[in-house]
């Protein structure tokens, strides 16, 4: 079995070359760009399974970069983690707006980065599932990896897709903040119970008017209903 690549984009080569090490002895094959341009170039070459990309950066910010990638339909599905020293909630938020798959904030361990790319590769692999599911309209395809209501496509991020999945399969039953992290970005995964909120805010406006299937249960988490949510 072909071992996994992971593109590493950071302007300072200390850090590539270190979290390149850690990778390497992980079992990972590291590719390493200090900028946009020759990491555009190595995803197009060598098509990475994910990219571990530095927030601040010379010249074209990780950030701005994530945007084009996620705008590119040859890498808008690409596993990407953010590297960042930003650690406040409004900087998560930009980050997975932006399209970030997960973050990791600096300094960060070795042991804490490789868990979170092992998780991040699951979850990418999950969702090989059969044939459609269809509620109220709105059809999930897990093969095509396309979402529609009333035959209109419905545009959402690769972990929103996820998510969805997530809740079509398990419909009815209450989840908790934990429990959906669990399930959907995968066990040992370091984050914040904030970024399923994040996603859950991201998932309803996507969805539209059928935001409502999607329910808040308070004190409890969240499930996927078509009843009406008790007031």
């Amino acid at each position: 079995m072909p071992e996994a690549s992971v593109l590493i984009v950071d302007d300072e080569a200390a850090i590539r070359d270190m979290v390149a090490a850690a990778l390497e002895v992980a079992g990972f094959r590291c590719l390493r760009a200090e900028n946009a341009r020759t990491a555009y170039a190595l995803i197009v070459d060598e098509q990475p399974d994910l990219v571990l990309l530095d927030w601040m950066m010379p010249e074209v910010s990780g950030i701005e970069f994530l945007r084009r990638l996620r705008r590119d339909e040859r890498s808008a599905e690409l596993p990407v983690i953010l590297l960042t020293a930003k650690a406040e909630e409004d900087n998560l938020v930009q980050g997975l707006d932006a399209g970030a798959d997960d973050y990791v904030t600096k300094p960060f361990s070795p042991r804490e980065l490789i868990a979170r790319v092992r998780a991040l590769l699951r979850r990418r692999d999950l969702g090989q599932q059969d044939a459609p599911i269809r509620v109220q309209g709105l059809i999930y395809d897990p093969v095509s990896h396309h979402v529609s209501i009333h035959g209109q496509a419905v545009a959402m991020g690769p972990t929103e897709f996820r998510l969805l999945g997530f809740f079509l399969t398990h419909q009815d039953r209450v989840y908790s903040r934990d429990q959906i992290l669990n399930h959907v970005w995968g066990g040992n995964v370091y984050m914040d119970e904030r970024t399923v909120d994040v996603h859950i805010r991201r998932l309803r406006k996507a969805l539209g008017d059928h935001d409502r299937l999607v329910q808040t249960v308070r004190g409890a988490g969240y499930r996927f209903s078509e009843k009406l949510a008790e007031s």
